[in-house]
């Protein structure tokens, strides 16, 4: 059986070109070349990048700079976020282990995971895990629970390549599941169209009131579609109803050909 496919790793507004270079490092350790980048503070590339690198320069040359989360994990069937939990929050919560073994059986799918890891000072914002499935924590010294970001990237890869191993010395039976088209799991650019798109309407109808809880208002649609974990067809379906919604017909009309 060939290996599932390995998670994308989302930094998002990384900071420092040095912490670039140290988790394409990480990466590097544990099978691990997708790297992805939201809005680098000093942009891309980055020549202080290469050193810490340590030779990992073909994760560094295929990185892609991305404008927003929703971009950069586009072609993503599953968003999990490395970050202390929220009090708010009401995403499941893993260790690394625990979602690396849940990305291993996603690939095993065939649907692709992405791991966003937030700025080195602020951690991911309540904005950021709008549209995530989960919460990855790892278990610290809670009198210090500070992690350097390469460090939080060593961690979920070392968790990956040891799930990822474990199921290729395991003597299954069968092939591994796929998704058939009917249950195709909706993809982040598919729902991130289907909010956007809701957004439109719910904003013509005057929904987002009063102005000042708009941003709220939005985090809570985001979390609600995210966390139904919506099919593709979920996905047109809805979006059709909305469509039918902006542009009602008379009863009896014929649709569009």
């Amino acid at each position: 059986m060939e290996p599932p496919c390995a998670p994308a790793i989302i930094l998002v507004r990384p900071q420092l070109g040095h912490n670039i270079g140290m988790a394409a490092r990480a990466m590097a350790n544990f099978a691990l070349a997708d790297l992805r980048l939201v809005l680098p503070r000093d942009g891309w590339p980055n020549p202080d990048a290469g050193p810490p690198a340590a030779g990992a320069d073909w994760i560094l040359e295929a990185a892609r700079m991305h404008g927003t989360i929703a971009e950069a994990a586009a072609d993503c069937s599953r968003l999990l976020a490395t970050t202390a939990r929220p009090r708010d929050s009401r995403l499941p919560v893993h260790t690394p282990a625990e979602a690396a073994e849940a990305i291993r059986a996603a690939a095993e799918r065939g649907l692709r995971t992405a791991v966003l890891f937030g700025p080195e000072r602020s951690g991911l914002t309540a904005d950021d895990l709008a549209a995530c499935h989960g919460i990855v924590t790892c278990p610290v010294n809670p009198a210090f629970g500070s992690l350097n970001l390469a460090q939080a990237v060593l961690i979920l890869g070392y968790e990956w390549f040891r799930a990822r191993g474990a199921a290729g010395a395991a003597d299954g039976a069968g092939g591994p599941e796929r998704a058939t088209a009917g249950d195709e799991p909706a993809s982040v650019g598919e729902v991130a169209g289907l909010i956007a798109h809701l957004d439109r309407a719910l904003e013509a109808a005057g929904y987002f009131h009063p102005p000042a809880r708009a941003p709220a208002m939005r985090r809570t649609l985001a979390g609600i579609l995210a966390r139904a974990r919506l099919s593709a067809q979920d996905v047109r379906t809805l979006r059709g109803m909305v469509a039918a919604l902006e542009s009602p017909r008379p009863r009896g009309a014929p649709g569009p050909r």
